[in-house]
């Protein structure tokens, strides 16, 4: 069983998410959390294969608890997922040592990514310019 940290500040997307993801066999959500900090509080305290963190969250941005988490556990797979996803975003996210990012305007990639993070992949899809925020 593929155990997932979810993390995103809107309780209606990480219910959405958590459906999506535990549609595929063997994924389980096994915690959420509602803000950045609290994902590496949670990170820190369970046992997780993959996290999924929104980018934009208060308390502490999904860069910089990914950075928190990486610097504890460089091997944990992370797929940031935001409204705001830009090629700028993605570099600094590819930096940070995060494996994917997934613009969540088209969030059914969320599968094809955690697949591809499985499977020791990245997943940083091009964006095509209708995908920038204006």
């Amino acid at each position: 069983m593929i155990r997932i940290l979810l993390a995103d500040d809107n309780p209606a997307v990480r219910h959405y998410l958590r459906g999506l993801l535990e549609q595929q066999e063997g994924w389980h959500v096994s915690d959420e959390a509602s803000d950045g900090a609290e994902a590496v509080q949670r990170f820190e305290r369970g046992r997780h294969d993959l996290i999924v963190l929104d980018f934009q969250m208060p308390a502490m941005n999904g860069l910089e608890a990914a950075k928190q988490i990486i610097r504890e556990s460089p091997k944990t797979p992370i797929l940031m997922v935001t409204l705001y996803l830009s090629e700028q975003l993605s570099a600094e996210a590819q930096k940070a040592g995060i494996k994917g990012t997934c613009p969540k305007t088209h969030i059914s990639c969320v599968v094809d990514a955690v697949s591809a993070l499985l499977r020791e992949e990245t997943y940083f899809p091009e964006l095509a310019p209708s995908q920038f925020p204006a």
